[in-house]
């Protein structure tokens, strides 16, 4: 899958990390009090890692929006199929990700 659309360099790192299934690589990107929301509602950011990460992946990159945070594109998962999501990484200071809001995308 093409990720050079993806200009933000942590991002990319993050994208690539999880179509890789790298769970260890995954989880050195995120702060250690981070937030994941799954279409708004908070999800275990761990169980995510360690479980969706090997079995969900982007097919395409469509189009990256926030200066490079949000990532756009059509999606596969073993368990719930095929659709359009988003992934959207919100940074702290120390450039560490601290809050990813994943779900379904409209278009």
């Amino acid at each position: 899958m093409d990720t050079s659309k993806i200009k933000n360099i942590k991002v990319k790192q993050a994208i690539e990390a999880f179509q890789a299934s790298d769970i260890e690589k995954w989880m050195s990107l995120f702060a250690k009090d981070a937030v994941l929301l799954d279409d708004g509602n908070p999800r275990d950011l761990k169980e995510f890692s360690t479980h969706a990460i090997l079995i969900e992946n982007f097919v395409s990159i469509d189009k990256v929006e926030d200066n490079g945070n949000s990532v756009y594109g059509a999606f596969h998962s073993d368990k719930y199929g095929d659709f359009k999501a988003y992934f959207k990484f919100h940074f702290n200071k120390e450039g560490k990700i601290n809050k990813l809001e994943i779900g379904q995308a409209d278009n």
